[in-house]
C-alpha cells in the first residue's frame, strides 16, 4: 500500500498549563480552531470554534475547558473530524490564545505551557511555546486539504501579539502570522 493515504481524519488537540500562584489571578488559555472555504482560503474564516461555540455540523468540538489550569492532565481539548468536514472547506488553522483579563500576559508569564496535536495515538506535533515568549497568541498548526481531498498538518508554532478578538481576524493569513506576528 506505498504511496496510498487517506490523509488525517480525526485528531485531538490538547492544550495544559499549571494554575497561578496563589494570590495571584488565574491564567486562562483556550484553544480556538478557524475553517476557511476553498473560495477564500485566506480571507474571512467561515466560522470560528472556541470556549462558547462549536462548529455548525458538529464536526469541530470543544470537549474540555479550562479558565484557571487547574484540571488533571490536559486542562482543555479540541476534536477536528476532518475527515467528515465538507469538501468546501481547504483550510483548518488551530491557535491558543491567552485571555488578557485583567493585566496583559504573554507566554512567559505562564506556568509550563504546553501544547500537543495527535490522531489516535499518534503525536503529530508537540511544543511548549518557548519559542515565543513574548507572544499572547499562537498559531500552531495549520491543516490543508489536498487536491484528493485529504487532510496534511502543516505543524509549527507562530507567535502574535494580539487580544482574542484580534487574534481570530488575523490567525489565517496568507504567508503565515502576518503583521502582528512577535
Amino acid at each position: 500500500m506505498t504511496g496510498f493515504s487517506k490523509g488525517i481524519g480525526k485528531v485531538e488537540v490538547s492544550l495544559r498549563w499549571d494554575p497561578s500562584p496563589a494570590g495571584q489571578p488565574p491564567t486562562d488559555l483556550d484553544i480556538v480552531a478557524a475553517t476557511f472555504v476553498s473560495g477564500d482560503p485566506y480571507g474571512t474564516p467561515a466560522y470560528l470554534v472556541h470556549f462558547d461555540s462549536r462548529s455548525p455540523d458538529g464536526t469541530i468540538n470543544l470537549n474540555r475547558d479550562s479558565t484557571d489550569g487547574r484540571g488533571f492532565g490536559w486542562d482543555e481539548v479540541m476534536t477536528l473530524e476532518l475527515d467528515r468536514l465538507d469538501g468546501r472547506y481547504a483550510r483548518v488553522v488551530v491557535g491558543v490564545v491567552i485571555q488578557q483579563r485583567p493585566a496583559r500576559k504573554a507566554f512567559a508569564d505562564v506556568l509550563r505551557p504546553a501544547m500537543r496535536i495527535r490522531e489516535g495515538y499518534t503525536v503529530l506535533a508537540e511544543d511548549d511555546f518557548g519559542s515565543v515568549p513574548g507572544a499572547t497568541a499562537a498559531t500552531i498548526g495549520e491543516f490543508v486539504r489536498d487536491a484528493a481531498g485529504g487532510w496534511t498538518l502543516r505543524a509549527g508554532v507562530h507567535g502574535f501579539d494580539a487580544d482574542p478578538a484580534d487574534f481570530t481576524r488575523v490567525m489565517g493569513r496568507r504567508g503565515g502570522p502576518g503583521p502582528q506576528a512577535v
